[in-house]
């Protein structure tokens, strides 16, 4: 009985039950009563993504089904080829040193997340579209049940993709999956975290539809892919020039203005539909530009 409320109780979206008193209700396994981040000025730059290894199957936190506040939740039976969008919402201080829904314990300065029903402890890569910052996480924990939200993150993770103060942000989850052999694929495509450019390892074309857009700064409006987000130009120049020499097709930087500042997005496209972005997208990993998305742009 006390694993199974563990498994429901581990992540933060689950609100606490209300104090009995104006001080903290000691009786609940949670002596803060409101989340919030750590005090200080916490640096998460320097922290390295989590490293996905291949797990044997675990029954810790994998109950086909489970109910929290009334409502059924289902577990997949594989993270294979998982990829969703959503809103990202994070946990930190109030649950830091906790139990996770498998039994692991819960550190607000590890890369680490909860999720509804991808199989725990797996890995998935976080993208923030707004910025287009990425994270890999381990999610070993289960949540958020507030609303509709996809995915909460710990803080430090949160940091990184740099939505912390603004509480949540609308971000792609891409599932990590490893197989005995060593072996990657992020929603179900071959993946290399990390890798440095390299020579194609297939000799097939990547086709870019004939209607891409070939200045710079031209209008938005459609399906593309988008390689990478930065603060100043002359980095996504580099990386527009790279994508161009492997593609042998335009590739554009559109300039956009956010509540975090203008970023310099480099982006292939558009596509006429998704299946021919993922395509382009899975050819351009296989030549060592990871870490892309595929997006809606629009004026």
């Amino acid at each position: 009985m006390v694993l199974a409320a563990l498994a429901i109780a581990g992540c933060a979206s689950a609100p606490a039950p209300a104090p009995k008193s104006a001080g903290p209700d000691h009786s609940s396994r949670y002596t803060i009563t409101q989340d919030r981040a750590p005090s200080g000025n916490f640096d998460a730059s320097g922290l390295s993504d989590a490293s996905p290894v291949y797990i044997e199957p675990a029954r810790a936190g994998n109950k086909p089904s489970y109910t929290v506040w009334g409502k059924r939740y289902s577990v997949l039976d594989s993270n294979d080829g998982y990829v969703a969008r959503g809103t990202a919402s994070w946990y930190g201080e109030k649950f830091h040193g906790h139990k996770t829904s498998n039994g692991e314990t819960f550190d607000m300065y590890k890369m680490t997340a909860a999720h509804k029903s991808l199989r725990i402890p797996g890995y998935a890569r976080v993208t923030n579209l707004d910025n287009g910052r990425s994270v890999i996480v381990r999610v070993n924990d289960r949540g958020p049940f507030h609303g509709d939200r996809l995915i909460d993150l710990s803080y430090a993770a949160a940091k990184k993709l740099g939505y912390q103060s603004h509480g949540t942000a609308q971000v792609e989850v891409a599932a990590i999956t490893v197989k005995p052999d060593g072996s990657m694929f992020l929603a179900g495509q071959s993946f290399e975290p990390g890798a440095p450019a390299t020579a194609p390892k297939s000799q097939e074309s990547v086709s870019v539809p004939a209607n891409t857009v070939a200045d710079n700064e031209s209008r938005g409006g459609g399906l593309f892919v988008q390689l990478g987000s930065f603060s100043s130009r002359d980095p996504a120049e580099k990386l527009q020039g790279h994508a161009e020499s492997l593609l042998g097709d335009p590739v554009r930087v559109r300039a956009i203005e956010t509540e975090a500042g203008r970023f310099h997005r480099v982006q292939v496209g558009p596509f006429q539909d998704e299946n021919s972005a993922r395509k382009t997208q899975s050819l351009l990993e296989n030549r060592g530009i990871s870490k892309s998305i595929v997006l809606t742009e629009t004026d």
